[in-house]
């Protein structure tokens, strides 16, 4: 049974990433930056007869990531980089702190934890590697400059990769979602519409229309591409970052 590791897995895509892996047969390890708030997650997983393991990570903490792995019962061999965070502010208003730490979560962060699983992997001759990207690394959207431009630099983060290890049985890949049906993605609207006087069901108007099949993501799509990244079949796909979004990235 191969092992994944998750972050950001104790809500939404990262959520849907776990319960999707732990269908399919794969071992989870559930990791979020509190280990309780996995919890819920790793008891509905092994409820469905399913394998999974709860640990804490911090993906901005060298010391928070060398305990995360030194904690789990197996070394993983797939890792998806999903811990992320979002701030919808215009530039002017937007804190350098808060740009400074979704930057730190998203990109460096993730580089932290692969930079930690690669010598492992490179030893066993097999490794994935999945980044969460999103349509925001693909074009732009407004009031979001800090989490476009991160996610922007996880695919070139993805791409680098790919091509240091391509004969190294480790592959690299981003998923670059739409907007997914998650609680990250009902906060902004809540955001959006408190900001411009909208009503939710207009802001969600808008960002379903953004979708050429009208919908949100849903977060069990997102999981299906993951797990066809994490298998042998797909050894000859990597520094690729394919967009889950109903064709809004090329409408």
């Amino acid at each position: 049974m191969r092992s994944v590791l998750v972050t950001g897995a104790a809500s939404g895509i990262g959520e849907g990433l776990a319960s999707g892996l732990a269908r399919a047969g794969l071992h989870v390890a559930v990791t979020d930056l509190e280990r309780h708030d996995t919890g819920s997650v790793v008891a509905r997983i092994r409820a469905e007869g399913g394998s999974a393991e709860a640990v804490a990570l911090d993906v901005t903490s060298d010391d928070s990531v060398a305990a995360a792995l030194g904690a789990l019962s197996r070394s993983p061999d797939v890792i998806i980089n999903n811990a992320g965070l979002q701030h919808v502010a215009p530039l002017e208003e937007f804190p350098i702190a808060k740009w400074e730490y979704l930057v730190q979560v998203m990109l460096v962060g993730s580089a932290r934890l692969t930079r930690a699983v690669l010598p492992g992997m490179r030893q066993r001759g097999f490794g994935r590697i999945i980044n969460i990207g999103s349509t925001a690394g693909l074009k732009g959207y407004p009031y979001v400059a800090a989490y476009v431009a991160a996610k922007h630099a996880v695919i070139g983060f993805t791409r680098a990769l790919a091509l240091e290890h391509a004969k190294s049985g480790i592959t690299v890949n981003a998923l670059c979602p739409g907007y997914t049906d998650t609680d990250l993605v009902r906060q902004s609207i809540e955001t959006v519409r408190a900001k411009t006087g909208s009503s939710a069901e207009a802001v969600l108007g808008q960002l379903t229309a953004a979708n050429p099949q009208g919908r949100l993501v849903r977060p069990q799509e997102v999981a299906a591409a993951a797990l066809w990244l994490a298998s042998d079949e797909a050894a000859g796909v990597t520094g690729q970052a394919i967009a889950i979004d109903g064709g809004e990235s090329v409408a």
